[in-house]
């Protein structure tokens, strides 16, 4: 993987028959090959690989001059698709990014798939990374004109019948005359020029000391690392093996995988700063081949009459996403829609179709009036990805005549706004904290509540601003809360400040519509307990987004609340669900002060409908499934739509019986 990548053939954490790490070298051992576990490279692509391999993958030198070749022998253009596979921290991706290309990379390495993601992020780069297996490719058939397996990212598995696997997964996700590089070790000379034993100093304070040995079959070059911390000691001693593959071979492969074209582009050597021991990136091949093929007919299913024709409207996941981690859709991104669509294959009495391309979405929109059928409006990131604009996609079916599912563009506009929610809620009598109002031209103000306070942008959802920085103790944090928020959503922004309440952090789910039916869920807390005591207890952006953050390990449980505050906070969101026009389904977030009374925080009309989200959550605790979860949605919004228009009908009938009457006429 760049993962796949391994100078001297790969890092694996420790293989001995278990895979378990070891913190001492085993001393001496008869047989490396007896060492190698099967799946050695599942482990073994973390931060030692990195500091180890470091002279070759971590210099943007070699990284540049390697890209230039790449891009001379494949002649790329701007308009090619290119997935990079194996592609570790993403140093290919990343380099080609910045020249333009459009290319995503996947990579089985968690770590180095992270690392990837912070690195885009750290360079501005809206670059898709996804955690994968190459046997089984989690792409449709023909997207790509080009894939590349770089850094000597092939012939890592046990069996050869992989590497044949990983071709034919290659071949289909090529469009037809799509095209592959590879970048391999010349097997023919490293079986006879490996170095069976070497030591070198890889940094001031690490080094390495390696040994090698053919397999039985002489097909494989076994590999072991002894890594050693001056001041710890041994730290590391794996085991990892790679397939030789010489040039003839490599043609009759990539041949019987079904490749037409195959072309040997010459050597590749190797030029790192330390120059010592470069193992299996000393020499390499490069090796093209192209697709031809036919292009994979579409499976269309039978339709049935009786079956309700539903189109579910997504973000784009090929547009930027401000309020995401790395500011584009994500492994858990694409899992979270796979789930969806998974439980919405389950129900019965549906036809459901996707919609996610933004760039065609009115004209697809347009095309779907003419027909019978229901949205199922999921688009909570906004047309375009744009949340200031996730009420345009409501405004946009109601201009086109089409029923959809969740709140209107009135309604999201009202909430969009915690300023306006609060003025509201007050009018109504429902108690909400005390705040003040930051216009962007103030640059000075009073605070008329005592501290704790928590800061955060007056427009804005999924928590994007709201972090533990939020929550301040005294006017100089204040202060520099007030500064972060501006810098990341601009000086023009309004901003609110609340008084921070300690009691309980409580969620309200309504699924469902107050002049039909509706079901209110459990209502959750968030439970704080695995949260360390000194850091403030605030469900924002990390809590959502950030897995290594310590927020990560808040809980949502069922709320234990005394009966009369629970009716009490149930009748206030009723009221508010009428008074905003709030439809289908919607949560409301509410706190307790440290006496324990209710006060409201915000209203989400259209909240996340993902199978981990908050909904989901108080759904399984009332025992209803997510694919239930999502039916009750689809009912309600069926519902109203039918009230509506029995509604409409009736209005009609009855303005005609009093023009009729008002004329003298028998009705």
């Amino acid at each position: 993987m760049d993962a796949f990548h391994k100078k001297s053939s790969e890092k694996a954490s420790k293989q001995t028959k278990s895979s378990k790490a070891v913190s001492k070298s085993l001393g001496p051992v008869s047989s490396l090959e007896d060492y190698v576990h099967p799946e050695w490279w599942r482990h073994i692509f973390n931060a030692l690989y990195l500091k180890t391999d470091a002279d070759v993958v971590e210099d943007t030198k070699i990284t540049r001059r390697e890209a230039d070749t790449f891009i001379n022998v494949l002649k790329l253009t701007p308009e090619d698709t290119i997935l990079d596979l194996c592609c570790g921290q993403g140093r290919h991706v990343l380099e080609l990014a910045q020249r333009g290309f459009k290319i995503e990379g996947l990579d089985r390495s968690r770590y180095l798939i992270q690392k990837a993601k912070a690195l885009a992020k750290k360079e501005n780069l809206h670059v898709r990374f996804r955690e994968g297996d190459v046997r089984k490719l989690p792409y449709p058939a023909d997207k790509f004109e080009v894939v590349t397996v770089l850094g000597n990212s092939f012939g890592y598995f046990e069996a050869a019948s992989d590497d044949h696997r990983v071709l034919r997964e290659i071949f289909r996700v090529l469009t037809p005359w799509g095209r592959l590089l590879l970048d391999v070790t010349d097997g023919e000379y490293l079986r006879k020029n490996f170095q069976a034993r070497s030591w070198e100093w890889v940094d001031r304070k690490h080094f390495v000391c390696r040994e090698r040995s053919l397999s039985a079959g002489t097909q494989r070059l076994i590999s072991r690392e002894v890594i050693t911390d001056i001041t710890k000691g041994v730290i590391a001693d794996q085991f990892y093996a790679e397939r030789l593959y010489n040039k003839d071979e490599l043609i009759t492969l990539l041949e019987k995988a079904g490749f037409s074209n195959v072309e040997i582009h010459g050597e590749m050597l190797t030029d790192s700063v330390r120059n010592q021991d470069l193992g299996m990136m000393e020499k390499r091949i490069t090796v093209t081949a192209q697709v031809r093929k036919e292009w994979t007919p579409v499976k269309k299913k039978a339709r049935k009459s009786q079956r309700k024709n539903f189109v579910v409207l997504f973000g784009d996941p090929n547009k930027p996403d401000p309020l995401k981690p790395c500011a584009v859709f994500d492994d858990d991104d694409f899992y979270t829609i796979d789930q969806l669509k998974s439980a919405l294959r389950t129900l019965k009495g549906y036809n459901f179709k996707y919609l996610t391309n933004h760039n065609t979405v009115i004209q697809d929109l347009q095309k779907l009036s003419e027909k019978p059928v229901f949205v199922l409006n999921l688009c909570d990131e906004g047309y375009n990805n744009d949340p200031r604009m996730e009420l345009h996609i409501p405004a946009l079916l109601d201009m086109l005549n089409i029923p959809y599912t969740g709140s209107s563009s009135q309604c999201l506009a009202f909430c969009y706004d915690k300023s306006l929610v609060r003025g509201i809620a007050k009018e109504m009598g429902i108690p909400v904290p005390q705040a003040f109002f930051i216009e962007p031209e103030d640059t000075m103000f009073n605070l008329p509540f005592s501290f704790p306070v928590i800061v955060k942008p007056n427009f804005g959802d999924s928590s994007f601003g709201i972090t533990q920085q939020s929550v301040t103790e005294n006017y100089e944090d204040l202060i520099n809360a007030i500064s972060i928020i501006r810098e990341k959503f601009g000086y023009e922004k309004p901003i609110l400040v609340e008084e921070f309440l300690t009691g309980k952090d409580l969620s309200v789910g309504i699924i469902g519509n107050s002049f039909t039916s509706y079901t209110v869920l459990p209502i959750t807390e968030e439970d704080y307990s695995e949260v360390p005591p000194d850091l403030p207890r605030v469900c924002g952006y990390e809590a959502k987004w950030l897995p290594d953050s310590p927020y990560f390990k808040i809980k949502s449980v069922p709320a234990n609340l005394p009966d009369a505050t629970e009716k009490y906070i149930t009748e206030c969101c009723m009221k508010l669900l009428d008074r905003l026009e709030c439809r289908d389904y919607t949560r409301m977030d509410w706190r307790l002060d440290a006496e324990g009374n209710p006060r409201l925080l915000e209203v989400n009309p259209n909240p996340g409908w993902c199978w981990d989200g908050h909904l989901a959550k108080m759904a399984k605790f009332a025992g209803i499934s997510y694919a239930e979860m999502l039916e009750m949605i689809l009912q309600a919004g069926e519902e109203r739509i039918e009230q509506t228009r029995m509604t409409d009908s009736s209005l009609i009938y009855n303005g005609n019986a009093l023009k009729t009457e008002a004329n003298g006429m028998p009705n």
